[in-house]
């Protein structure tokens, strides 16, 4: 065992002394960056932005934000971060406005990463910021553009997107202090996964606020506003930022500060990039996928983003423009596709130097495409802000682009409209036909050659005609204008495809001008009630005179026969079928037949009459007139309508007739009946032409019968014969006599289905000898035995006497 000497001691003491040292050089930097830190928050505070602010490293922020800044080559300041960075760093909560690619995505994460770092915040502080994208997309590439920043940062930082899976995100959530989410998604966490607290929110970040503000997300935003603090600092960014002060309010805003490029800005005007080239075509809703289809074939060296209003419609040109090899590559992204697909589209388009990308509006919002040269939009934008929004994706920062819009004749004034009153003006060009190609045989080709795309072409055109119907603008969207079976014929369709919800509005409409032309009508009307559907269609059939004359007519002409008119105060509660049926304004209509009917002056004079009259039968002519009521099958509009559905016209409408072609192309029906001279050939007598059918084909079944035993009987002959070849080849020339095989006992006619020989008699074993031949065998060996014994014993005899 070793002893503790002088050097060991002095061992020990300098490691207690390193150690004291390492303690306290921990300490000496934690006071200093504590130090750095609230002087750093002194200066964000106090920090005042000159008039030439330009560069990241005159701003108030952290050595890690510089560092990560400078790393990925952000070094100037956009205009919008330059004016909206100084009043953010400070806390406030600003309201960003600026045109597409003008750099907003740095505005707010800059914000974030520092308010973070100032609050020395780490892991066990939970979820400090939150940054919410209207698509999975734009929060795809605010990650990206977070994670290349933020490298020198010790924060954790998370992705939350619908289509991903749901149990890893959950076993990550509590850990993350940034995160990045769609609306959906963030809101489904909340309220299923436990452990997730907002609690201690910071910082909560809008990107493309007015399109989270709107209709689409208010419910779900409602709900996610509901988890989150209302202490903290709110920033939203977009193009076109909303100033509704109900929307403000709703997310809690404190003084908010409104930041915009724009130097001199109106109320409701939006600045567009100088770079950027505006253009317009006026086109007939049938040739817009010809000028599409030539357009593409006369810029193939370009980068170009086409924007359609569904995604079947993106479905159905991407897959029928496939196929006629336009001569660049083609890509889709649209809502129905799954996750991994968007994102590697995404990619992938952003990689092309040459490429078409069609798309839904999902592509429309802060998606940074580089280098695209052309934005096409199709079909016509909902309204002036997503237009800004779909042209924004050229043309960004300090490139160049054009935009080209299709118009339809019924939506161009209604557009230019809305787009001058956001400050947008926009050429009008003209396509020379000389140059358009027309696709629409090869596309009626394809839908006959592959049931698929015709199937697709039908889903694009009820999806398009639902677009244009639900659009809120009908100045703009006219869906009664369109040329409905011209389009169908544009996309390849034999006919337009039936659409349910333009029947019903067709139907709404008619039952609203019926009530109108009933209320305006010169005519005494009880007040109007909420009824329901059937009720109201009732009314409206009741309204009808089935007699050919109108109800006010007959009223003039027989005042005193008719039964009263309903009274002008109606009860408030619930109606029945009684009260519906005493309001019926037809109700007159058989009074004046039925008067005719009832015998007054016998009526008068019944005092008169003796008892002996009491049961007589008095015949009288009543003078009817000859014209008689229309017949009416139905009793309502409801049932009239229901006799026209597909069920009712199975169950008892016509049938429908087959036909069956024969070798010549005539049609003839699958069962014919036929005249009895045909069938019976000019017989009178049936039986007779009966018997001799059934003479004949007794005689047919006699011929068959004896075929069929003339060929059992040769088989059975030929096996009989081969039998007793193979017994003389076994027993030889020298055999004794044998007997022959026992007869069958049946009557010499065997099934030829049955009778057939089979593979293994070729095969078969060597029959025994006949049993009379082992017989005659066996007594010879007996009898040699016993003359043997004999001889033996007569030796033996002989032996004795000798002896």
């Amino acid at each position: 065992m070793a002893q503790a000497g002088p050097s060991s001691i002095l061992k020990h003491k300098k490691k207690k002394a390193g150690a004291k040292d390492g303690i306290r050089t921990s300490k000496i930097k934690k006071v200093a960056e504590i130090r750095s830190i609230e002087a750093l928050e002194a200066l964000a505070t106090n920090f005042e932005a000159p008039q030439d602010l330009q560069a990241f490293a005159d701003l108030p922020i952290s050595d890690q934000t510089r560092r990560g800044l400078k790393k990925s080559s952000f070094v100037d300041m956009t205009d919008i971060q330059a004016k909206s960075l100084p009043i953010s760093l400070k806390g406030k909560d600003v309201l960003g406005a600026a045109r597409t690619g003008s750099g907003k995505t740095l505005a707010f994460l800059v914000p974030v990463l520092e308010m973070l770092y100032r609050r020395k915040w780490g892991a066990q502080d939970g979820l400090g910021a939150l940054i919410i994208s209207p698509t999975r997309e734009l929060a795809v590439q605010i990650f990206d553009v977070l994670r290349s920043i933020g490298g020198y940062h010790t924060f954790s930082a998370g992705l939350v997107i619908g289509g991903k899976n749901l149990r890893d995100e959950r076993e990550r959530l509590s850990r993350m202090n940034i995160l990045v989410a769609t609306p959906g998604r963030l809101l489904q966490h909340m309220d299923q996964t436990i452990g997730f607290e907002c609690d201690n929110l910071q910082m909560l970040v809008l990107d493309e606020a007015d399109r989270i503000l709107d209709m689409g997300f208010q419910r779900t935003l409602s709900a996610l506003l509901a988890h989150l603090p209302k202490s903290r600092q709110t920033l939203l960014f977009s193009a076109t930022q909303t100033k509704s002060v109900s929307d403000l309010a709703r997310l809690s805003l404190k003084d908010p500060v409104y930041v915009s490029t724009q130097e001199a800005e109106q109320e409701g005007s939006s600045a567009m990039p100088a770079s950027l080239e505006q253009h317009y075509v006026v086109s007939e809703l049938d040739k817009k996928l010809d000028i599409l289809f030539s357009f593409i074939k006369t810029h193939l060296q370009t980068k170009t983003l086409v924007f359609l209003s569904s995604c079947k419609q993106v479905r159905f040109v991407f897959e029928t423009f496939c196929k006629l090899h336009p001569g660049v590559p083609l890509l889709h992204l649209h809502g129905k596709q799954k996750q991994m697909t968007r994102l590697a589209t995404f990619q992938r388009f952003m990689s092309m130097k040459h490429a078409f990308l069609l798309a839904t509006d999902i592509a429309a919002r802060g998606l940074d495409f580089p280098s695209v040269d052309w934005v096409l939009q199709v079909d016509a934008p909902e309204d002036a802000e997503t237009y800004i929004h779909r042209v924004g994706r050229t043309a960004r920062y300090e490139s160049a682009g054009k935009g080209l819009l299709f118009l339809l004749p019924s939506e161009e004034e209604g557009m230019k409209a809305a787009l001058e009153k956001k400050g947008i003006s926009i050429d009008k060009i003209k396509i020379k036909s000389s140059k358009t190609q027309s696709i629409e045989n090869q596309l009626q080709r394809l839908a006959f050659q592959d049931p698929a795309i015709k199937y697709l072409g039908q889903r694009a055109f009820v999806s398009y005609l639902r677009s244009v119907h639900v659009q809120k603008d009908k100045s703009i969207f006219k869906l009664e204008e369109l040329p409905l079976q011209r389009f169908a014929e544009s996309l390849g369709l034999p006919g337009a495809p039936k659409i349910k919800f333009l029947n019903k509005e067709i139907a709404k409409r008619k039952k609203n001008t019926s009530h109108i032309v009933a209320n305006t009508a010169p005519q005494v009307q009880p007040p109007k009630i909420e009824e329901s559907e059937d009720d109201s269609e009732e009314s409206d059939e009741d309204t009808e005179n089935l007699s050919g004359h109108s109800s006010s007519e007959e009223n003039e002409s027989e005042p005193s026969t008719s039964k009263p008119q309903v009274s002008e105060k109606v009860s408030s509660k619930i109606r029945t079928k009684y009260d519906r049926m005493f309001e019926r304004k037809n109700q007159n209509i058989l009074s004046e037949h039925f008067n005719k009917l009832v015998d007054h002056a016998g009526d008068r004079a019944a005092d008169d009459d003796s008892d002996d009259d009491f049961i007589t039968l008095k015949r009288a002519d009543h003078d009817l007139d000859d014209i008689e009521l229309p017949e009416h099958d139905f009793h309502s509009k409801r049932k009239e309508k229901m006799s026209g559905s597909k069920k009712a016209i199975a169950k008892g409408g016509p049938k429908g007739t087959k036909l069956v072609f024969d070798e010549e192309g005539k049609p003839h029906e699958i069962y014919e009946m036929k005249s009895t001279e045909e069938v019976f050939k000019g017989h009178d007598d049936v039986r007779e032409a009966g018997r001799q059918h059934a003479e004949s084909e007794r005689g047919k079944l006699r011929e068959a019968d004896v075929i069929d035993r003339a060929v059992a009987k040769e088989k059975k002959q030929e096996k009989k014969r081969k039998r007793k070849e193979r017994e003389r080849e076994e027993n030889g020339d020298n055999a004794g006599p044998t007997l022959a095989a026992a007869a069958n006992d049946d009557d010499d006619y065997v099934n030829p289905e049955f009778d057939l020989p089979s593979t293994s008699e070729s095969e078969e074993e060597p029959a025994p000898p006949p049993k009379r031949a082992r017989a005659s065998e066996g007594k010879r060996n007996n009898s040699l035995a016993d003359e043997e014994e004999l001889a033996l014993q007569l030796l033996r005899s002989r032996h004795k006497y000798i002896t």
